[in-house]
């Protein structure tokens, strides 16, 4: 069964959750970047306008004077227009930078700060009409024309209610001075811009968590694509275990260099070699220090005979060494007799080398459990 037939019912792992991110996609809230700029937009001319009207007052008063010396210089009237002009473009300067940080700010903080080229790049597949019409009535889709459509409702009906409210008032400005009156309209006007901010603050708060749960919803995954990317980020079975294998041959190889410092290899006698040290000081149990099968046994064996390192034939002790002991790990503690025996016959050896023993007879085979032995077909317990 393909994944895209598949119910997508499982959350989205951080892996896709990411690649969205370097693509552009994540959650993004229309109502909090339209309140940002409306707000700011506000404050900056509430703030700017008096500022504004003093400059064009005296501006005005300025540009309609004129004298002899004026009408003489052509050069003042260019200066004056030049002054009128650059206070007019920092003041328009000034709003757009407040505007476009405000919609920056309420971008990052609805879906965070995301660098993407990728959303500029073009996309053919937008083009296509069928899957046009699956966008345009998918959940997401539905979800956010009701909430823009009940949002609209909501507004009309607060700017029907205000206006109705206010009409009275309005009507009795023709009977106020021209200051009264442009004082009295001001104040209506901005009250009626916070009522409609008071609006889209109530509809920021509930649509930003609106959107990320949307977002949530539109990266679920199938099971299939979980298990795809799985497969994706780890790799298949086989190439896991390839992996692995390749791994312990590095480890084996680099064990190699450990081979002079071993008590003692036991061989068996050509397809295995194992080298056992033990240091009853830093030790609680002999260690495997290196092991290899076929060339890389024959290897060990040619650095410990070239060290003088007693070189042991013991075939069961060999196979189950190499086959459950870790390298630079204690043996298994059902192989301790064994290892114990071979130990104490090459202590024996070694003394007899200096003269200080008699030498020691034929080498032991210890007894090692049939389980611990690949070779036999026991099972482990």
């Amino acid at each position: 069964m393909e994944s895209g037939s598949q119910d997508r019912n499982l959350p989205a792992s951080q892996r896709k959750l990411k690649k969205s991110r370097e693509e552009g996609q994540t959650s993004r809230s229309e109502d909090l970047s339209h309140l940002a700029v409306l707000g700011v937009g506000a404050l900056a001319v509430l703030l700017l306008s008096p500022l504004l009207f003093d400059h064009l007052l005296v501006d005005m008063a300025r540009e309609l004077t004129f004298d002899v010396s004026t009408v003489r210089n052509a050069g003042a009237m260019l200066t004056r227009l030049s002054g009128a002009s650059t206070l007019g473009v920092a003041s328009c300067a000034i709003f757009a930078g407040s505007i476009a940080i405000a919609a920056v700010a309420a971008a990052i903080a609805s879906g965070g700060w995301v660098f993407s080229l990728q959303p500029l790049m073009p996309d053919f597949s937008r083009l296509n009409p069928i899957s046009g019409l699956g966008n345009l009535f998918s959940k997401r889709r539905l979800i956010t024309t009701g909430k823009m459509l009940l949002l609209t409702a909501i507004l009309f009906t607060v700017a029907a209610l205000f206006l109705r409210n206010g009409m009275v008032s309005l009507s009795t400005l023709l009977l106020q001075p021209s200051s009264s009156a442009i004082v009295h309209l001001t104040k209506w006007i901005t009250s009626g811009l916070g009522l409609m901010l008071l609006v889209l603050l109530l509809a920021s708060l509930i649509d930003v968590p609106l959107q990320q749960f949307l977002f949530r919803d539109q990266m679920k995954m199938s099971r299939q694509e979980m298990k795809d990317e799985n497969k994706q980020t780890e790799g298949s079975p086989q190439t896991k275990s390839r992996v692995r294998q390749k791994q312990r041959e590095i480890a084996h190889r680099a064990s190699i260099n450990a081979v002079p410092k071993a008590d003692f290899v036991v061989m068996n006698p050509t397809h295995f070699a194992v080298a056992i040290k033990y240091d009853e000081k830093t030790m609680r149990a002999p260690q495997v220090i290196s092991k290899g099968a076929d060339l890389l046994a024959m290897k060990i064996r040619d650095i410990a005979k070239n060290h003088s390192i007693p070189v042991l034939q013991s075939p069961m002790l060999a196979r189950a060494l190499y086959a459950n002991a870790e390298l630079d790990q204690d043996i298994p503690s059902a192989l301790y007799t064994a290892v114990a025996q071979v130990l104490a016959y090459v202590y024996r050896l070694r003394a007899a080398l200096k003269g200080e023993g008699p030498m020691p007879g034929e080498v032991p085979q210890p007894e090692v459990p049939p389980e611990l032995d690949p070779h036999s077909k026991i099972p482990k317990a």
